[in-house]
């Protein structure tokens, strides 16, 4: 996976949740390489998806309203909870290893206090 160099950073860059939820999106290309080839464009395909759309929506919503900006963060926090469920079917397919889920649990659980935290800030822009 290559790295970015020599760049500008984005406002939205550097936010601990942006790069956090990079992490995650390596994290689960990994894990997906070992998924069975029919699921190319079934689990396989909805986990990245999903994880994507958590940076996507990131950066898509930083530096809006404050209002606009929630509501980005509300998809934000429902990819996080598809990613949840996905890597459990992909679990208890066999798909994923124990150390695996354990760790995507983990990271999902990082990212969800994260945008938590982050939709705490927002909030407190509102008054």
């Amino acid at each position: 996976m290559k790295q970015e160099t020599g760049y500008s950073p984005f406002d939205f860059e550097s936010l601990e949740l942006y790069k956090k939820s990079l992490e995650y999106i390596d994290f689960v290309y990994d894990i997906t390489n070992s998924f069975p080839k029919e699921e190319l464009f079934g689990l396989s395909d909805q986990i990245k998806r999903a994880a994507n759309s958590i940076a996507l929506n990131i950066g898509e919503g930083y530096g809006e309203s404050v209002l606009l900006g929630l509501r980005y963060m509300r998809i934000v926090r429902g990819s996080i909870r598809e990613c949840v469920v996905c890597s459990t079917v992909g679990f208890r397919r066999n798909w994923i290893t124990d150390e695996n889920y354990h760790l995507s649990r983990e990271k999902l659980t990082e990212l969800s206090k994260l945008a938590a935290g982050y939709v705490k800030y927002l909030k407190s822009k509102l008054k």
